[in-house]
């Protein structure tokens, strides 16, 4: 009987699934609008009363995106007094919808990889999973792998499409 070989494993093809990177923790949006004087107008003192006496403590831990969902002028100012408040009680926060939230947490997770870890090596870009991987961090790790790797593959180790390969 002929022992069954495994070439994927003894091709030294190593696989990275972006769903480790994916960002934890709840994204919730901070909406300027309810803040406004008839929903349109900033008043300053009654914008800083209301800061003040608004509940931050809900914002503990999550990441935070701050938007007006009304189309009107607001100071840029006003951006940072809500800054000021939810940086100490927020994990991150930043002005944005959700999926910019989302998108920034990504690329920041993914920006901390240890890139000398893959130098010369055959990398296959997992492409199926449980979550849903955005393009931002396909986009992501290929910019920032391309530079360091032998080469890049997107899919699964037995069944790839080449996407990079370093020139000899």
């Amino acid at each position: 009987m002929e022992e069954i070989v495994n070439k994927v494993a003894q091709s030294g093809i190593e696989t990275i699934d972006l769903e480790q990177f994916y960002p934890q923790g709840e994204i919730v949006i901070f909406d300027l609008k309810p803040f406004l004087f008839m929903e349109m107008i900033l008043k300053e003192k009654d914008f800083r009363a209301a800061l003040q006496s608004h509940d931050w403590e809900q914002y503990r831990g999550k990441n935070v995106g701050i938007v007006c969902s009304v189309d009107t002028v607001i100071p840029m100012w006003a951006y940072m007094l809500v800054m000021t408040n939810l940086e100490p009680v927020a994990a991150y926060a930043a002005f944005g919808n959700a999926e910019f939230i989302y998108s920034t947490l990504y690329l920041r997770n993914l920006n901390a990889i240890n890139l000398t870890d893959f130098t010369d090596k055959r990398i296959v870009i997992k492409g199926c999973g449980d979550k849903r991987v955005s393009e931002v961090a396909f986009a992501e790790i290929t910019r920032l792998l391309r530079p360091v790797v032998k080469s890049i593959m997107y899919g699964e180790p037995c069944s790839t499409v080449p996407i990079y390969k370093k020139k000899a």
